[in-house]
């Protein structure tokens, strides 16, 4: 019977803790109380010690805590006020000298009530000692990241068949949505990007009303969810007509860095040397300030995470990370071309998850 993971993070944590010389950390980010406890739902606090896990909800959770967390989480649940409950419920895990916070994941309010009501014990605002362990996925993880890719690819090819000359973005976001939902995914980790023409060249724009034109780019920047963890995939194509030279260019060149890239990444390498596989390309082609982004980000419970793929990051990329890969070259008025593409960083070296199909397809 395979070991529970979540036993495993709260280990992990508590070395983390004893590095820190803390006694506990109060856990408030959403994605990190899931990861530590198996609870999904949108209003918790949990309390890691070196001996135990606790979890704070309310009433609308729970059943729904018990049963996600409830094998390694001793659950609590008040109808009135999770903060109240949390500070009744601390001087049951003992003698606690030093209790870590999520700085950054701590509203203003909050941290005033640690300062006033919990002013009994002593805190520290800590950073990322939950999402340094989140990188580096184990194989469950990865396996759920797998499953968002493929029916990501899925949804994505259906979609396609179904774009025509005349259609609007926001006509093409429902459809891929509606795609995406029926195939299973639970959720949109992030609002879908369809661009077309001139707005190809804006790396977030938002979907609008503007109708697709025959020859223009198209550009989806889409995510899926299974079982809390997320795929992010962008393909760019041509509708209605073939490529022009300069398309064709611009696309290849981009596919060319992408390549590079997802081929060529590996666990140990800085963030800085990953980025330079697709900019070095980018670059010497006299593209380089047509690329202002990073080459891609860490994914898993949330969309972007650790580790960070960038030419400012001088970090190691942890072994079992799950990345995204994705160089653009956005041209102002004319149009963008990005294609992304999430990889595992495993031991043997990088493992494709998403469908990598990033020839140029022209939707004719």
């Amino acid at each position: 019977m395979a070991a529970e993971p979540r036993h495993a993070r709260h280990a992990a944590l508590v070395r983390a803790l004893e590095a820190e010389e803390l006694d506990a950390l109060l856990v408030t980010s959403r994605a990190n109380i899931r990861y530590l406890t198996g609870f999904s739902g949108s209003a918790a606090l949990a309390v890691a010690t070196r001996a135990d896990l606790l979890l704070v909800t309310d009433f609308r959770y729970d059943e729904q805590a018990r049963a996600e967390a409830g094998a390694v989480a001793r659950v609590e649940v008040d109808g009135a006020s999770v903060w109240d409950r949390l500070f009744r419920e601390l001087p049951s895990l003992g003698p606690l000298a030093w209790i870590g916070y999520e700085a950054h994941a701590l509203a203003v309010k909050d941290a005033e009530r640690l300062a006033q009501a919990g002013k009994a014990w002593r805190w520290k605002a800590t950073g990322d000692l939950v999402e340094r362990l989140r990188a580096s996925k184990d194989p469950g993880e990865v396996a759920a990241i797998r499953s968002a890719a493929a029916l990501a690819g899925e949804a994505l090819t259906t979609t396609l068949t179904q774009v025509r000359v005349g259609m609007s973005e926001l006509e093409i976001t429902g459809l891929l949505e509606g795609e995406l939902r029926r195939r299973g995914s639970e959720g949109h980790p992030f609002p879908t990007i369809v661009a077309s023409g001139p707005r190809t060249a804006l790396p977030h724009a938002r979907s609008s009303q503007r109708t697709v034109a025959a020859g223009e780019w198209l550009l989806l920047d889409f995510g899926a969810q299974v079982d809390g963890y997320c795929a992010d995939v962008t393909r760019t194509v041509v509708v209605g007509g073939r490529a022009s030279e300069r398309q064709r260019a611009q696309y290849e060149l981009v596919r060319g860095a992408q390549l590079r890239a997802r081929e060529g990444v590996r666990a140990g390498m800085t963030g800085r040397d990953a980025d330079a596989l697709a900019r070095e390309l980018i670059e010497a082609r006299g593209f380089g300030d047509a690329f202002g982004h990073s080459l891609g980000h860490g994914l898993g419970l949330e969309v972007h995470e650790a580790p960070r793929l960038s030419k400012t990051s001088a970090e190691p990329l942890p072994a079992h990370a799950v990345v995204t890969i994705e160089p653009g070259v956005y041209l102002a008025g004319e149009g963008g071309v990005r294609i992304e593409d999430d990889v595992h960083l495993s031991s043997e070296g990088p493992v494709l998850l998403t469908d990598g199909r990033t020839d140029l397809a022209e939707l004719v």
